[in-house]
C-alpha cells in the first residue's frame, strides 16, 4: 500500500493553514481563568459589531438547560466561581456534566450565559473591569483575524473547557438529535471549477444535505478525516461520529480545484472554497481546503480540512 495515514497527510503540502489560530488559542489558555472569562465576553462584545451570533437551536438549549438552572439559582459569587471552575478544567459536577456535551450543546450553553449576563441575571464582568496586559495582547489578537479565523478561536475557547474528559473514566457523550436528511427535491448539485470526481462532488452535495448515512459510505473502512489543526480521526464509526457531532447544517461553497494521479493508482485532489456554519449564518464564511486522497476504487481514504491563512489561498491549488 502506498500510503499510511501519516504519508497522506503531506499531500498539497503547500497549502498555508492559518497557523495564528491554534497560536492565538495557546496563548488564550495561559490567561487566569478570570481572564479568559472577561476576554470571552468582551471578544463577543466586540464581534457583535461586525458578526452576528444565531440563536442556538432548541435540542441543544434542551440537553444544558438542567445545568444552566442550576447556575441561575446560584448568587453572583457562586456563578463566577462555576464558570472560574470550567476555565481552569476543575474537577465539579458542572465541569463534567459539561465536558460530555458535544461543541453546539457547549455553544449554545455559553450563548444563553451571555444573554443572561446582559440581563444581569448571571453575574457580569465587573464594571471597570480592565483585562491584563497578556489577557489585552491576546484580545488584539484576535481582533486582528479574519471573522473566519475569529469563530474558530472563540469555538475552541470554549469548546475546550471542562473537566478533563481523558480522565472521567466511562462516560456518555451527549449530543443533539441527528436531523434527517434534506428531501432530494430540496438538494442543490454543486459545480466545482476544476475538479469533476463524482467522489468530491458527492462528499460536498451530502455534507450540505445533512446525509450522513450517504456521506461514509464514500470512505474507506480505515479511511480518515482531518479536521483544521486536529490529528485524523480514523475508522468509519469515528468519522461518522464527528459528521453527527460537528457538522450538522454546514454549508459548504467550493469554488475551484485541481486533481492529479499519485502512486498506484491514487488519486489528490485539492479543492477550495468556503465553509458557512450554523451559528454564524451567511454573514461569515471561513476559507477552507479539503485535501483528498482516493484510492484506485474512487473511495477516500484521507480528507483534510484545512482553514487557510488568508483569503489569497483560495487560489493557491499547486503543490
Amino acid at each position: 500500500m502506498p500510503f499510511s495515514i501519516d504519508s497522506a497527510r503531506n499531500i498539497f503540502p503547500g497549502t498555508l493553514a492559518a497557523d495564528v489560530v491554534p497560536a492565538t488559542i495557546a496563548r488564550f489558555a495561559q490567561l487566569s481563568a478570570e481572564d479568559q472569562l472577561a476576554l470571552v465576553w468582551f471578544a463577543y462584545l466586540e464581534m457583535g459589531k461586525t458578526i452576528t451570533v444565531a440563536a442556538p437551536g432548541a435540542a441543544s438549549m434542551v440537553l444544558a438547560e438542567g445545568t444552566l438552572n442550576q447556575i441561575k439559582k446560584m448568587s453572583f459569587l457562586e456563578q463566577t466561581q462555576a464558570m472560574c471552575d470550567l476555565t481552569n478544567r476543575t474537577d465539579a459536577p458542572i465541569c463534567r456534566a459539561y465536558t460530555v456535551w458535544s461543541p453546539n450543546i457547549k455553544l449554545g450553553f455559553w450563548y444563553q450565559l451571555g444573554e443572561w449576563m446582559e440581563q444581569g441575571i448571571v453575574a457580569p464582568i465587573p464594571e471597570g473591569y480592565k483585562l491584563s496586559a497578556n489577557a489585552s495582547a491576546v484580545l488584539l489578537a484576535i481582533q486582528n483575524l479574519d471573522p473566519g479565523q475569529q469563530i474558530t478561536v472563540l469555538r475552541n475557547a470554549v469548546v475546550d473547557m471542562g473537566y478533563d474528559v481523558n480522565k472521567m473514566g466511562s462516560y456518555t457523550r451527549v449530543s443533539e438529535p441527528v436531523e434527517p436528511p434534506k428531501e432530494m427535491s430540496q438538494r442543490t448539485a454543486v459545480a466545482i471549477k476544476g475538479v469533476d470526481n463524482p467522489t468530491v462532488l458527492s462528499y460536498i452535495d451530502n455534507m450540505n444535505a445533512n446525509d450522513f448515512e450517504a456521506l461514509i459510505k464514500l470512505f474507506t473502512p480505515d479511511g480518515a478525516l482531518q479536521p483544521p489543526f486536529q490529528r485524523p480521526i480514523v475508522g468509519q464509526e469515528a468519522v461518522m461520529r464527528f459528521f453527527r457531532d460537528e457538522c450538522q447544517n454546514l454549508k459548504l461553497i467550493p469554488e475551484q480545484g485541481v486533481l492529479e494521479p499519485a502512486e498506484d493508482g491514487y488519486t489528490q485532489i485539492k479543492v477550495t472554497g468556503k465553509v458557512q456554519t450554523p451559528w454564524f449564518g451567511a454573514g461569515v464564511g471561513m476559507n477552507i481546503a479539503w485535501r483528498f486522497l482516493l484510492n484506485p476504487d474512487g473511495k477516500i481514504f484521507f480528507v483534510a480540512i484545512d482553514l487557510l491563512a488568508s483569503p489569497k489561498e483560495l487560489l493557491n491549488l499547486a503543490r
